[in-house]
């Protein structure tokens, strides 16, 4: 097992990370590339209780990250099955250095990989081609069967993605609010919008609406909460026209205020 890894200065002017990765996704990246468990090849075992644990992370969070780095910024894959994880760039700056000692560490570290489909998935970004047919002397004899399986469940994966960080970060920058995404109440009520139909910009419409309408309201902005914006209710402020009018907020907080009602 190498004692350590390095991390290309470039890490932090990817156009994708600096624009893409909120600061909990440049840790959770910076974890994936250096822990204990790393290996050679870029594909190991690992537990999500592990990560939980080495991040000091809940394990409810660590599965929000897993999601968002598989189906939104799509560069990892991770097994369920067998708990490997694998690194889609690792390929590309890893193997800057080739001989017969990294080419016997690769073969006996590809021998112990169990799920193949993993092997092609950081293949396809490995550009020194000797190291490059090792990974596609392991993958090619898989059977269609298994990939054509692989392909269904990353595409089952794709359409499960739910936008919590992207939905939670805009409602907290907007009311200047900390709300958790990883709560699960919240994700509760994000979810059960989503399965409804309404997408991304449905949630930052509404967000937008309520926060002109209330922001400046001392009776009102407490209701800027998920279990308001998000509930039964969202589907009307969606289609509420303008930002509301103060004079009816003021004519409604004391009523609001004393029954805490939703709205």
């Amino acid at each position: 097992m190498a004692r350590f890894r390095m991390v290309h200065t470039e890490f932090w002017d990817d156009p994708k990370v600096v624009e893409e990765m909120t600061p909990e996704d440049k840790y959770f990246f910076l974890y994936l590339l250096t822990n204990s468990n790393t290996t050679q090849i870029g594909i190991y075992q690992i537990t999500k209780k592990q990560m939980a644990f080495d991040m000091g992370y809940s394990l409810e969070s660590i599965n929000v990250l897993l999601e968002r780095f598989i189906n939104h910024h799509k560069i990892v894959r991770f097994s369920t099955e067998s708990r490997e994880i694998a690194l889609k760039n690792w390929g590309r700056y890893n193997f800057n250095k080739g001989g017969k000692p990294i080419i016997d560490c690769v073969k006996s570290e590809l021998k112990a990989v169990k799920d193949t489909s993993l092997i092609q998935y950081v293949a396809e970004r490995i550009e020194k081609n000797e190291i490059k047919r090792l990974y596609e002397a392991y993958y090619e004899s898989s059977t269609s069967g298994g990939q054509e399986k692989e392909l269904e469940k990353e595409e089952k994966e794709e359409k499960e993605f739910i936008p919590y960080v992207e939905v939670v970060s805009y409602l907290n920058l907007k009311t200047n609010s900390s709300y958790r995404f990883t709560s699960k109440k919240t994700q509760n009520l994000i979810k059960a919008r989503w399965n409804e139909g309404f997408k991304l910009e449905d949630f930052k419409n509404v967000i937008d609406k309520k926060s002109v309408e209330w922001l400046k309201d001392d009776k009102m902005n407490k209701f800027l909460r998920p279990e308001t914006l998000f509930g039964t209710k969202f589907e009307s402020y969606l289609n509420q026209k303008g930002g509301g009018s103060n004079r009816k907020t003021n004519e409604t907080a004391q009523f609001a205020e004393e029954y805490d009602l939703p709205f």
